[in-house]
């Protein structure tokens, strides 16, 4: 498989990623975490509760499409990071979402102050 055919797989199964699984990859490229801090960032953005039920097969599902990988950390307790596949899919949504978004140079404008905001 060329690399092109790889990057254009990788996309097209990322696109397919409920809006649940981009959010669990975007709380990820801040930094690694271990379930429950995942589970938190979550519950914080959607304002309720996210149920373990939900949570662990979703991460078991990025594992496994190689988005994110795990350790462990001790025997209780596993640690989720994101990999370079994941990194690209973060950026290949941001993309997208910018790409629809920014239709004058006052939203890019908004954009930017965003960032900067950040930095």
């Amino acid at each position: 498989m060329s690399e092109a055919q790889s990057i254009t797989d990788i996309s097209s199964s990322v696109r397919e990623l409920t809006a649940f699984q981009q959010n669990i990859l975007v709380i990820l490229s801040e930094e690694p975490m271990y379930g429950l801090a995942i589970k938190r960032d979550l519950e914080s953005y959607y304002g309720t509760e996210v149920n373990h039920g939900r949570l662990y097969p979703n991460l078991d599902d990025l594992v496994e499409s190689g988005l994110v990988t795990k350790s462990e950390l001790d025997k209780r307790t596993n640690q989720y990071e994101l990999t370079d596949d994941g990194y690209d899919a973060v950026l290949d949504r941001l993309g997208w979402i910018f790409s629809k978004f920014v239709t004058d140079e006052s939203r890019a404008n908004r954009l930017l102050d965003l960032v900067e905001e950040e930095l």
